[in-house]
């Protein structure tokens, strides 16, 4: 492996490692790729509650094998939990070597404090109803499988892509709702908190946004996942962006994958 990216800190959440929807593929060449001082885990790395023992296939642990390779190259992981992961919460505080198991994690980056943690704790169903949520994530699972189908031959067709479950989420104006009073509920607490950033997973919605209250303002961040969007956070020379997965940046030679450019979410500012 040759030329891999200098990082100071990236930011994954929601992989679903153990279940059909994870790209564990392009997953492990973006971290054959990278070579960064620490890698944040958000949440919801694992997928705990569909899990399935017949469900393990080797490029889920081509993945694990990446993280093992970054730790003994040097790179801090921090697993920070979420709620598809809950179980791992017995065990916060616990540290091996490099490897730090947290709830939530807070960092002074130039003078700047930024709150990291997973937000299953502003969902509602999560801490009322816990039995719906999981009936909507094997839900999901079926959504996210018949999007590949669907775009498998949208691409047979010559046309672009589509994300089924972006669409259903946009046209529901009760999930838009529920993503900007999750956002808003973040962005508060943090500013009533005195924190500069706050950057979240659990929504698997890519965003870097500002907000301002009466009390103060934030930035926000979240990572998004490896189901759809394949999104990642990167904090490097003191500036945070979005990277996003495409696969015409990888150029595979034999074990060899470098990453020509770094990629940018089209019209999102970084973040200094």
């Amino acid at each position: 492996m040759t030329n891999k990216r200098s990082v100071d800190i990236v930011v994954l959440s929601d992989l679903h490692l153990g279940t059909v929807g994870c790209h564990a593929v392009e997953l492990a060449k973006y971290l054959n790729s990278i070579a960064p001082e620490k890698l944040i885990l958000n949440g919801d790395i694992f997928d705990i509650w569909n899990f399935k023992k017949y469900y393990w296939p080797d490029s889920h642990m081509q993945v694990v094998k990446c993280f093992l390779s970054l730790m003994a190259n040097g790179t801090d992981i921090y697993y920070l939990t979420g709620n598809h992961d809950e179980v791992i919460r017995k065990v916060t505080s616990l540290q091996l070597g490099p490897l730090f198991v947290r709830d939530k994690l807070v960092l002074d980056l130039n003078g700047e404090k930024c709150w990291f943690f997973h937000g299953d704790i502003f969902d509602i169903t999560m801490k009322q109803t816990k039995w719906v949520a999981k009936i909507g994530g094997k839900g999901y699972d079926l959504l996210i499988l018949l999007n590949r189908a669907v775009n498998w031959l949208l691409k047979k067709m010559g046309r672009d892509k589509i994300s089924l479950s972006k669409r259903i989420k946009d046209s529901v104006k009760q999930a838009v709702r529920f993503i900007d009073d999750f956002e808003v509920s973040v962005m508060d607490l943090a500013i009533q908190n005195g924190y500069d950033y706050v950057i979240c997973g659990h929504i698997h919605q890519p965003k870097i946004r500002g907000y301002e209250n009466d009390e103060g303002l934030v930035i926000y961040m979240n990572s998004g996942d490896w189901v759809e969007n394949l999104t990642a956070l990167e904090y490097e020379n003191g500036e945070w962006s979005m990277y996003k997965y495409v696969e015409d940046d990888f150029i595979d030679k034999g074990s060899s994958v470098m990453v020509p450019i770094r990629k940018r979410f089209r019209n999102t500012a970084v973040i200094r």
